[in-house]
């Protein structure tokens, strides 16, 4: 099936969200990585979300060149063509952009968003990420503000994060502490500059704890309970429905099932995964390059087994491997088996 449309990722996000499933956001880097998403995605019978970041964007471009606005347009035409042979629903989705790469990376592609929708044509991606968790909320929000008028204007929906997530992820790192908690008072702050809705569609990272990358137990605490209270506290203040937000998890390695099936519980609609997924993409070639040693190399004055060395050969596995984790995180997220029809 092809990529989604604007209207379809609304309908898909609505259906998670009235089903009490999350979508798996999968970050890539490659063809390939490309490729094991959407493996996965059709061997779980779900829908997704693949995405790609600022250090992803440079990688499509080329290691050398670091282009990554034509590296981010590259991502996302293969995705758009490729998606076609897989019987599932995918957007297309940039993550984490911080304020100095914002002339750089999601404002261009945003541009180039708008001459596609002149000529007629689709958006490149379906959505954006805002991360502005390292600038004080005032100025998070009013650049929020302006992102959202403009990805409303093409059908696109707006990623923001309110609360810093520890770690790091393509060089944008916070330490572990006490600031890896949203308050109600931030989650207010949000809706009165954002709205819910009447301004254009949005997706809210609130921070319960999260981490990027794989933390070992009781080195940070998860509070996904904090997003019920915040979700419970702007529907009274607002005199909404429950769980007035669509929310997203972050730093989701290492969690536990218990702690994942909360946040969804609580409105939790999208859940980034990359670490998992890069550690069973590469644990996978570590294992053919570490068993096949002597097929791949060639040892003692022999040429090797091109069958075996051949990109195509170790790249297939690796590529299965990353797939099963997809299917994996469909799900521990409720997604499995919910594929738009």
């Amino acid at each position: 099936m092809p990529v989604v449309s604007t209207e379809q990722y609304a309908q898909i996000i609505d259906q998670a969200k009235a089903t009490g499933f999350a979508l798996p956001a999968i970050n890539v880097s490659s063809s390939q990585t490309i490729n094991a998403a959407l493996q996965g995605f059709a061997e779980a019978e779900s829908d997704g979300i693949i995405q790609v970041s600022t250090g992803g964007a440079d990688y499509f471009s080329g290691h050398t060149v670091k282009a990554r606005v034509s590296g981010a347009m590259a991502f996302a035409q293969y995705v758009t063509e490729v998606a076609k042979n897989y019987p599932i629903h995918v957007a297309v989705h940039t993550d984490h952009c911080p304020k100095d790469a914002l002339d750089g990376f999601v404002r261009p592609l945003i541009s180039a968003s708008e001459e596609e929708v002149k000529a007629g044509r689709a958006p490149l991606f379906q959505s954006h990420m805002w991360d502005g968790s390292a600038v004080p909320l005032e100025e998070n929000l009013r650049i929020a503000q302006e992102l959202l008028e403009r990805t409303s204007a093409l059908g696109q929906i707006l990623e923001v994060e309110i609360g810093v997530v520890g770690g790091e992820e393509d060089g944008v790192s916070h330490e572990i502490n006490d600031k890896l908690y949203t308050t109600l008072e931030d989650a207010i702050a949000t809706v009165e500059a954002l709205g819910l809705g009447e301004k254009g569609r949005y997706l809210t990272a609130l921070t319960f704890g999260n981490v990027h990358g794989v933390y070992k137990p009781g080195n940070v605490t998860l509070k996904p309970e904090l997003l019920a209270e915040i979700q419970e506290g702007l529907a009274a203040k607002f005199s909404t429905a429950a769980k007035p937000m669509d929310l997203v998890f972050h730093g989701g390695s290492g969690s536990t099932e218990e702690e994942i099936q909360t946040a969804v519980s609580h409105g939790v609609i999208k859940m980034n995964v990359d670490t998992d997924t890069q550690y069973a993409f590469t644990r996978s070639i570590a294992h053919s390059m570490l068993t096949k040693y002597d097929q791949v190399l060639r040892v003692d004055g022999e040429v090797g087994n091109k069958k075996v060395y051949d990109p195509r050969a170790w790249g297939k596995d690796a590529e299965t491997a990353m797939a099963a984790r997809v299917v994996s995180a469909a799900e521990q997220l409720g997604s499995a088996g919910h594929a738009l029809k």
